[in-house]
Order: C-alpha cells, then sequence, then structure tokens
C-alpha cells in the first residue's frame, strides 16, 4: 500500500520483512538504524510514513520522484542545514490540502524512530511556528521532550552522505571540506558541534564589531578569548580525527584507492609544535593585533578573522597515483570520498561499536561492477544501515534479501 497517509492518519505501512531474514550467518545486524520515517509537509510530501527494519534501504525510482528528499529527511535526524544545507524555508511543502493555519504557512516535520545500542530513540525535529507565522528555527524533540538546540541530535544520531553535489569536493572552496570533516568529527564527539557553534558565532560577532567600530577592548577580548579556546578545541578535534582516520584507511582493502589526509592550518601548525594552552595564547594574541586589519574588510574572510580553524582545510591524496585529490579525475575523486566514508565507517564501528547511518545518493549506478560488489560488501559486513538511492532497481539486485527495497514515484513510497 502507498505510504499516503498524512501524519494525523492511523493508517501504516510495514515493510513484511523481518530481522529474521537478515544474512545471520554474515556479519551483525545494524545497531543503529532508521525503522520509521514520518514526513509533514516536506519537500514533496504532504505526509508520508515509512516503516523499515535495521537491514540497508534501497530507494529506486525515476528522477523528481522524491528519493533525495527522504535522504534529506533523515540527514535532518542530526546537527545541522541537512545534506542539501538548505534553509528551513525552503523545505517546507509548496501547496496541499492543509498547507496553511490560520491563513499562515503551517511549517515542516520530520519524525523517526531510531533503533541504538540502548535501545530505541524517538526524534522530531521540523520548523519552529510561532503566532506570527514560521519561524528560521529548527525545533527538537527527543522521546517527547523538546531539547534546547540541535547539538542533542549528535548524542543519539552519527550520520555521514555522500550526494552528487560532492562530486566538487575537492575543487571548490575549502568550506565543504570543513564541513565534511566536522560531520565526522561529530559521530566522534557530539560536543564537537558545540565547541563549534561558539567559535562560530563569537567570530560573526567579532567581524560585525570591528565593521561597525562599536566594540570595545573588553568586549573585543571577550569575543577573541572564546575562539581561541573554542578554536583551539575545534582544531584539536580534527587533527586527531584525521590522524585516526588515516590508520583507518591504511587498513582499506579492496578496489578503492587509498586516500592520505592530513588537515592544515596556522592553527594546526602551532598544535604541531606546542600544547594547547600555548596555541590558545597565540591565537588571542593574532585577533588581537588583527582587528584593525579585519575590521577593514582586508581580511574578511568567512566573519573577518585572518587566522583560525575557518581558514582550515582538509587536503586529501590519491597515494597510489601520489596526486593530490583536486587533479584526479571525476571518478576517482568519488571512489576517494567513498574510501574516505567507508574508513569512517570501520573506525566507529571499531571505536564505539556501531557504524554511523549513510546516506549514498545516486553513487552505486557511477560505480564500475568491481567497486559497486566491494561498496556493498563493505555495507553489509559493518552492519550499517545505509540509505541508497537511484533510478535502476536492477543496479541494487545483487543486494537481494540483504536489503529493504522501496520503489518512489510521484511522492508515494512502496515497499517492494
Amino acid at each position: 500500500m502507498p505510504l499516503r497517509d498524512a501524519p494525523t492518519s492511523n493508517a501504516r505501512t510495514a515493510n513484511t520483512r523481518t530481522e529474521d531474514d537478515i544474512r545471520p550467518d554474515k556479519g551483525p545486524a545494524a545497531k543503529l538504524a532508521v525503522t520509521r520515517l514520518t514526513l509533514t509537509r516536506f519537500r514533496c510530501y504532504e505526509g508520508a510514513r515509512l516503516n523499515a527494519d535495521t537491514r540497508p534501504v534501497v530507494l529506486t525510482g525515476p528522477n523528481g520522484a522524491g528519493k533525495t528528499n527522504l535522504l534529506e529527511a533523515v540527514s535532518f535526524l542530526s546537527p545541522g542545514r541537512g545534506l542539501r544545507r538548505a534553509k528551513l524555508a525552503d523545505v517546507e511543502r509548496i501547496g496541499g490540502s492543509d498547507g496553511a493555519v490560520e491563513g499562515r504557512r503551517a511549517g515542516w516535520a520530520v519524525a523517526a524512530c531510531v533503533e541504538t545500542p540502548f535501545g530505541p530513540v524517538d526524534i522530531g525535529t521540523g520548523r519552529d511556528v510561532t503566532a506570527e507565522g514560521p519561524s528560521e528555527r529548527r525545533l527538537v524533540r527527543i522521546d517527547g521532550h523538546p531539547v534546547r538546540g540541535q547539538i542533542a541530535l549528535a548524542e543519539h544520531v552519527a550520520l555521514t552522505w555522500l550526494t552528487p553535489q560532492m562530486d566538487r569536493l575537492f575543487i571548490e572552496g575549502s568550506g565543504g571540506r570543513r564541513r565534511f570533516l566536522d560531520r565526522l568529527v561529530f559521530g566522534f564527539d557530539p560536543a564537537h558541534a558545540g565547541r563549534l557553534s561558539r567559535y562560530e558565532h563569537a567570530l560573526r560577532e567579532r567581524g560585525r564589531l570591528l565593521r561597525d567600530g562599536r566594540g570595545d577592548d573588553a568586549w573585543l577580548s571577550a569575543l577573541e578569548d572564546e575562539m581561541a579556546t573554542s578554536g583551539v578545541a575545534v582544531a584539536a578535534a580534527r587533527r586527531d580525527m584525521v590522524t585516526r582516520l588515516q590508520n583507518a584507511c591504511e587498513q582499506a582493502v579492496g578496489p578503492f584507492p587509498r586516500a592520505d589526509l592530513a588537515v592544515t592550518g596556522t592553527v594546526e601548525d602551532w598544535l604541531d609544535e606546542q600544547p594547547a594552552l600555548a596555541a590558545e595564547d597565540d591565537l588571542r594574541r593574532r585577533l588581537a593585533d588583527s582587528r584593525r586589519f579585519d575590521g577593514s574588510g582586508s581580511g574578511s574572510g568567512e566573519g573577518g578573522g585572518t587566522v583560525g580553524p575557518h581558514r582550515s582545510d582538509l587536503s586529501v591524496r590519491h597515494r597510489t597515483k601520489n596526486m593530490p585529490a583536486e587533479v584526479c579525475s571525476t571518478g576517482e575523486q568519488k571512489a576517494l570520498l567513498i574510501a574516505i566514508i567507508l574508513a569512517n565507517a570501520r573506525l566507529m564501528a571499531a571505536e564505539r561499536g556501531q557504524p554511523p547511518l549513510i546516506l549514498l545518493d545516486e553513487v552505486a549506478a557511477h560505480l564500475d561492477a568491481e567497486r559497486r560488489t566491494a561498496l556493498f560488501g563493505e555495507i553489509l559486513e559493518l552492519g550499517a544501515q545505509a540509505w541508497l538511492t537511484g533510478t535502476d532497481s536492477a543496479v541494487f539486485a545483487e543486494l537481494g534479501d540483504a536489503a529493504s527495497f522501496f520503489r518512489v514515484e510521484d511522492a508515494h513510497v512502496t515497499p517492494v
């Protein structure tokens, strides 16, 4: 039965496959999995519900049917703006039968039941709706209780993704690479999200005050102190993540290329040579010395800071070819990204006992048969719940009963 029920309906659709059908002799079931996903006025969906088990989820259907929208909904179960980095207003469904409340837009919502090593957790998130209408604030509820901010999501869900838009990750600006690395850090250190948020807030406030010429020394010093303590912690977490991820890349086998990783930046260079407290002192001093330059707009960058982890970068090289990722072919760049994501999943499974949720949008169809088989095999061996999309169901045929299959067409989802 198609998943056409609005969230107010009692109708439900269940996948008939059960845990007993999951490859009992080929590895553990996933410990982190979305087993129910409900959408309300989200993108092309007026209302939909998808029920799954802990196996990988395969979504097939024509272009424009709503497959990527389902992956985006899952991505909102973690902190941030989702895999499209969309504004909250852009996510809300346009039109529909009940898209307004008293003449105002009604907001959107995503709800999910997530299996975790500590038991099931109900997560709800969506656009806040006030008396004046929807706002640009995202609400989060965990087990029915409102929580302050999105950071609490990282305590329950570790999640990474690969989308066609990321094909240019290595050749565009460093911001995308930093966000990619930070999402990997979140999976091991949920507090990283809070430190990064505090740093970026202080960076923006300092830049605004300097541009307006309204900041006194005490106010600016307080912001720079926050930038120093949070910023060095952010840089240290990224360095540690890259070191451990490099070790995981060393253990890779199969047809995906070996990736050599490094995080580069002034703060990272300081941490190579001295303790974190000394690096904090250096960053405070550099920030204070650069106020006039930053306020002039000459060093505007991202928020007006000439130095700090907001200027760091993730460097990736193809080891066998001894080439920077940015000069590799498009196919090899995608293969390098997959290799990094799989290394991260292996690392998380080894260190935390569970791999992350993995969202792969239109990835498998662009791999040759050998790499596609290797990708599926590693996902299954890890016991990860991956959500995969594609237009051709035959691409995923070798997964067989090891995955749950759904057909997506015209914003309707049907178990296969």
